[in-house]
């Protein structure tokens, strides 16, 4: 069941002007990335700007892994490579995780702050009739499933989780056990490649692909368990 959060249309109308303010500055901010810094978006671009930091290179990983979730310009999972290939496998997954639980928070208080026709302006129709149909009628366990497909995206799940009648703690723990299998696996890549140990990197990937076809095709039955 989704809820509503507004109580009232005056309230509602306050609430989406405002974020439309919001959605507009963030559209421009991303537009003068594209124009003038496009590198923004490029994982080998940011893996240099990271190691550039020195000592500070894991609060700004955690910074940009964090950003990715709200504003979704690269996949985490690509991220998650980065880090393994900076720090290691453990560590890496560890920032990765702080960064992508942080960013679900913020996702998640926003869209439960402005409610579902907020949300309809930067979700596909397709993804939100998809997390209707099955969050709906699986819950908690539904969501926990989708949260172990990497192709579900990190901001819209977030946004949709907002709309549940689900706690933010609940979510806390979906995003760090659902989303910990395919980014520890992407972080092991990463370290695999830094060793230029490319025949377990491809192995990896592989694995990972694999894993998430398996949960695809059987989504259902896993939530059904899950539950």
């Amino acid at each position: 069941m989704t809820r509503r959060v507004f109580d009232s249309a005056r309230a509602r109308t306050a609430a989406l002007v405002r974020l439309g303010v919001v959605a507009i500055l963030l559209g421009a901010g991303v537009l003068v990335i594209a124009e003038f810094a496009p590198s923004l978006t490029d994982p080998a671009w940011i893996q240099s700007a990271v190691s550039a930091a020195g000592p500070f290179a894991p609060l700004v990983f955690v910074g940009i892994q964090t950003v990715q979730v709200i504003l979704a310009p690269i996949p985490g999972q690509a991220l998650a490579a980065v880090g393994g290939y900076l720090f290691g496998t453990v560590v890496g997954t560890v920032y990765s995780m702080v960064g992508v639980v942080t960013g679900s928070v913020v996702v998640f208080l926003l869209a439960r702050r402005f409610g579902r026709p907020a949300v309809e302006r930067f979700v596909d129709d397709a993804i939100l009739e998809r997390f209707d149909d099955f969050a709906e009628h699986r819950g908690v366990a539904g969501l926990f499933v989708l949260f172990l497909l990497p192709t579900f995206p990190d901001d819209a799940l977030c946004a949709l989780a907002g709309l549940s009648p689900i706690r933010l703690r609940t979510l806390v723990v979906l995003v760090a056990v659902g989303r910990l299998p395919t980014f520890a696996l992407a972080a092991a890549a990463g370290q695999s490649a830094e060793a230029a140990n490319y025949s377990t990197m491809v192995v990896l990937v592989v694995a990972g692909l694999g894993a998430s076809a398996v949960v695809y095709r059987y989504r259902d039955k896993l939530a059904g368990v899950a539950g």
